[in-house]
């Protein structure tokens, strides 16, 4: 007799059903499990064997043969555990088997036979949605899962638990979804003394998420505008949230199980690797730019990242997920992110103050801006100056635009561009917008059309940059509530893609 039990076997954000078959075979009594594990996997037999000893549950003397199917894909992670025990327990008559065949599980086991969290169990609750399966988790990490109200979470605390559940001695409440978490954000725009201009980009690549550049000297407030973004960027939608908490969930970052409408903001260190931001390593994790899925990937000090590291953003950035090959599988991540970068004009930071310049200008600052290669540059929407600010300007009261008061005008262009866009979940902003339907609704009049042309043709404009023009200035059209691209909206477009950043 075989008795069978279902489990997840992870790939990327992708939850692939795994059948797990026991069998109790005549012969000397072993513990074996096959079926391509890994040796998290492996090691399962010793806890499943010790947690079923301190429930005084003796194995038979029998040979114990778990297969894990199909048997050619990669099985990874201590959440076999579970779906192992399971399988043992309706093979030995202590659980139904129809229980342990109508239940996704998924698990770490103690010695003692308490449950241990595990990451994933938000990916693999939409996966036993669509089999027509409930789920058992451990409890610490049913809430996150319970937020997929398309099927039944269950989480206990032991196998005991387990056991009383499924013989009907002590049934288990369904799981609650956690807190829809929102973190306090005590940045406001309204603390950045000047930099008018900064501010207006910054609120054009928040309304129509476009990729943003800033070059100024040390101190001119680049960091500090970054660190205000989040709180002038629009809640996530539910579709999102949920997206974006599936990555979480796989990377084991979500808290106590709840999801957050707060959009991500990551701020990686220039020192960090490609498997760090790209994503990979052993298990293929997702990396930064994946985590900043539907919210901002901040660099600063780009040109000290790796040129490798870099160059790696230009196809995802182009594409809105990234593929991580290895040897053993392709995983695929979604990485729709905002990209805010910063820059010192050279490595001095002074090149625009005599008194301050070291005696390589402009020479030192061809060379560090240098590191940033013409393609990847070419996808960065606003490229803007960021000067110092006068010291008579740090003692004016902070009468500008506060956080508030832009974050309202950005909800409204995005909300013009969701009635644009419909129910395609490809398109959420400006920035997605290609082919066809980017020449129709950038439908620029013949004026335009002239100015663009001749921008284009005297600077020596991409393609690329062309249509990067156009998204941006549908999205300063937007932020003004003209329903038409008109002249001055492209001029400001065209001002942004024309900074002097170019000419460093």
């Amino acid at each position: 007799m075989v008795a069978r039990a279902y489990t997840v076997a992870f790939e990327g954000v992708e939850a692939h059903q795994v059948e797990v078959q026991c069998a109790l075979t005549p012969g000397l009594p072993a513990f074996s499990i096959v079926g391509l594990p890994d040796k998290a996997v492996s090691e399962a037999r010793d806890r499943v064997r010790s947690a079923l000893a301190a429930m005084a549950i003796a194995l038979p003397s029998k040979r114990i043969t778990i297969n894990l199917s199909p048997a050619d894909l990669p099985k990874e992670g201590s959440h076999f555990d579970l779906p192992i025990a399971m399988a043992l327990l309706a093979a030995i008559g202590i659980i139904p088997e129809d229980a342990s065949e109508s239940t996704v599980s998924l698990g770490e086991l103690s010695l003692d036979g308490s449950l241990v969290g595990v990451t994933g169990t938000l990916p693999a609750a939409m996966s036993a949605a669509e089999e027509d399966r409930s789920l058992l988790c451990p409890r610490v990490s049913s809430p996150e899962a319970a937020w997929v109200t398309a099927t039944q979470v269950i989480g206990a605390a032991t196998l005991a638990d387990v056991v009383r559940h499924y013989t009907g001695q002590s049934p288990l409440p369904p799981s609650e979804p956690g807190e829809v978490l929102s973190p306090p954000n005590h940045k406001d725009l309204r603390d950045v003394k000047g930099q008018e201009r900064a501010k207006r980009a910054l609120e054009i690549a928040a309304a129509g998420r476009h990729h943003l550049f800033m070059v100024g000297p040390p101190g001119s407030g680049k960091s500090m505008l970054a660190a205000r973004l989040p709180s002038i960027l629009p809640p996530l939608t539910p579709a999102e949230a949920l997206e974006t908490s599936m990555i979480h969930s796989i990377a084991g970052l979500l808290d106590q199980g709840g999801i957050s409408r707060t959009r991500p903001f990551r701020e990686p260190h220039h020192t960090a690797s490609m498997a760090a931001i790209v994503g990979g390593g052993r298990r293929a994790s997702p990396g930064e730019i994946s985590l900043a899925h539907n919210g901002v990937l901040f660099m600063d000090e780009l040109p000290e990242f790796a040129r490798p590291v870099l160059e790696t953003l230009r196809q995802p950035i182009e594409t809105g997920h990234v593929m991580i090959a290895r040897a053993n599988a392709h995983v695929t991540y979604p990485c729709k992110f905002m990209l805010v970068a910063a820059a010192n004009p050279c490595r001095c930071g002074h090149m625009f103050d005599p008194a301050q310049a070291c005696a390589r200008v402009p020479d030192c600052g061809n060379d560090y801006l240098g590191r940033l290669s013409g393609p990847l540059l070419d996808r960065l929407d606003l490229r803007i100056e960021v000067p110092p600010v006068a010291y008579q300007d740090l003692a004016l009261p902070n009468d500008g635009d506060s956080s508030a008061q832009v974050a309202a005008r950005v909800a409204k262009a995005r909300l013009r561009q969701t009635e644009r866009f419909g129910t395609d979940s490809a398109l959420r902003a400006n920035a997605d917008m290609q082919g066809r339907m980017l020449e129709e609704i950038c439908e620029l009049d013949e004026d335009s059309r002239a100015l663009l042309t001749q921008v284009a043709t005297r600077f020596g404009l991409s393609a690329r940059g062309y249509h990067r023009v156009l998204r941006v200035a549908r999205t300063i059209a937007d932020l003004s509530d003209s329903a038409e691209i008109l002249r001055p909206h492209l001029a400001e477009a065209i001002s942004f893609r024309l900074s002097t950043t170019d000419d460093m």
